[in-house]
């Protein structure tokens, strides 16, 4: 059983280190725990502290991809070597290394093939009263929309079996966090939740600028995952909604238009037709993109078979010493970068 702990990183010279230091080498179930890190195009010392921290294996971004795309590296890497379990956690040392066991026990266990560390932001003390009214709401949209109990939504520490990694597809160019438990629940992934330890934060997030940002940019996300995953559901209530809509004004002119008194009420009749026919065109849509829909779920399929026939390939392909400097979105050594 080999453990891959993948950290994606930008300039964080200053913390790297300690998050690497922090990561057991040794767990009971675990026959190798290995340390991968994913710099984005970092312009301070960060390779080479990952190098000097004992990191395994490093890949490089040539240039700045942001955490999505970062996160995507990350994992197909931990595929090619071979790694049964994936543990991302965070370069800035935020999650504590110590709950890895925790982490990765469910998934041991067969209890599980996705978990998540609940940082239990409702009681901890670093956290704002606003932060933590803010974190409630948006885990109770979350859990609606992707039909899972995960209590901490948008923590980036979890942990996820080989074949789940290979179902997985991040496609938002925001953060993972969100897109990957609706795509579990969609798939009908077995997820689960453990409480685990934070260190106090060293940096303010470099994901999103302000409060507002984060909200927009994670409501985008929501949205556009779940239209991908439920178009039928989420344009067929569009277009039920729309056509209810219409029916009002349409009924109000019937109303009056038997009580004698229809032509002072055309403009009812025209928003209503409007609005019905809106409706009608939403719920033709939401026909259209299911139809994509399965479409995109047989692609899906092929997807996972070639990443499984590749990442098959790269571990009975494998020479030489592990710990190399990989090029950005292969497996071969970057002489230049080593």
């Amino acid at each position: 059983m080999k453990l891959i702990v993948q950290i994606p990183c930008f300039n964080e010279e200053q913390t790297l280190g300690e998050a690497i230091a922090d990561v057991p080498r040794a767990i009971p179930g675990v026959d190798s725990v290995e340390v991968l890190v994913i710099d984005d195009g970092s312009t301070d010392a960060t390779v080479e502290v990952a190098w000097r921290a004992g990191a395994d294996h490093v890949i490089r971004h040539t240039a700045n991809k942001g955490l999505a795309e970062t996160f995507r590296t990350g994992i197909d890497a931990c595929l090619r070597l071979g790694a049964d379990i994936i543990v991302n956690t965070d370069g800035d040392n935020q999650y504590a290394g110590s709950s890895i066991p925790a982490l990765i026990r469910p998934i041991l266990e067969g209890e599980a093939e996705l978990v998540v560390g609940d940082r239990q932001v409702q009681q901890n003390p670093h956290y704002s009263p606003a932060k933590r009214r803010l974190h409630a709401l948006g885990t109770a949209v979350v859990q609606r929309l992707s039909r899972t109990e995960v209590t901490d939504p948008v923590s980036g520490f979890r942990a996820f079996s080989r074949d789940t990694a290979m179902l997985l597809n991040v496609v938002s160019p925001f953060s993972y966090t969100i897109e990957t438990l609706i795509q579990a629940g969609s798939h009908q992934i077995a997820v689960a939740t453990v409480p685990i330890e934070t260190n106090p934060a060293t940096r303010s997030s470099r994901l999103f600028k302000s409060i507002p940002h984060f909200v927009v940019n994670s409501l985008a996300t929501m949205l556009r995952i779940y239209a991908m995953y439920h178009p039928l559901r989420l344009f067929g209530y569009i277009g039920i909604v729309l056509g209810l809509a219409g029916a009002i004004p349409i009924l109000r002119f019937v109303y009056f238009y038997l009580a004698g008194d229809g032509a002072g009420h055309v403009q009812s009749l025209i928003l209503g037709g409007v609005l019905v026919l809106m409706g009608f065109v939403a719920l033709l849509f939401a026909i259209l993109a299911d139809l994509i829909n399965f479409n995109r779920r047989l692609l899906e399929t092929t997807l996972q078979k070639v990443r499984r026939l590749e990442a098959e390939r790269a571990v009975a392909s494998r020479k030489g010493p592990d710990s190399q400097t990989l090029k950005e979105g292969s497996g071969k050594p970057d002489s230049e970068d080593g």
